[in-house]
């Protein structure tokens, strides 16, 4: 039945099976957590225009994965729910679970340790020392000689004790454009 224009029939009554669209949000959303959290790791502490850009292009990517051609709000609906509880169920593993938790949040990484740096650790989370050096300055810091220990923690940013056992406050990893 149309009103004003609108067919209301096509606007809330799903037109493809609910469960289907349930089981395929699902599938897709954990197959990108895997993908994100071991491709982007650490990065999502900080949004650089590369990590930006790999977020919309796997969104429109996985878009089509996720529905079938849905036309109801029902099922738009039901999708955006789908997606928002595994978001939720997740991080509540992860929180319920100490075994589940090193998965779903990166443990903190040793950059720093007695004022040297860490080169095979900086190397794998791709940090050079020229960032490290930076967000170093930018606690007022001007020799990693002043620091006995530096951290990239699971949100990418780095947290830093001084020799004098005063934790500056966490700095975001800032990524070359």
């Amino acid at each position: 039945m149309d009103f004003f224009g609108v067919s209301w029939h096509e606007m809330f009554v799903p037109q493809n099976p609910l469960l289907g669209i349930f089981v395929r949000g699902s599938l897709t959303y954990i197959m990108l957590f895997v993908i994100l959290r071991f491709l982007l790791k650490r990065q999502s502490g900080v949004i650089g225009i590369a990590d930006l850009l790999v977020v919309v292009l796997i969104a429109d990517a996985a878009q089509n994965a996720m529905a079938f051609e849905y036309n109801s709000i029902t099922e738009g609906a039901l999708l955006v729910l789908t997606i928002v509880f595994w978001n939720y169920f997740i991080d509540w593993l992860g929180f319920r679970f100490k075994p589940l938790r090193r998965f779903t949040r990166p443990p903190p990484l040793k950059l720093i340790e007695n004022g040297r740096m860490l080169a095979r650790n900086m190397r794998q989370e791709m940090i050079t020392k020229e960032e490290l050096d930076s967000q170093l300055r930018q606690q007022g810091i001007d020799d990693c000689g002043e620091v006995k220990e530096a951290f990239i923690e699971g949100d990418g940013r780095i947290s830093i004790i001084r020799w004098d056992n005063g934790e500056t406050a966490k700095s975001e990893k800032k990524m070359p454009l």
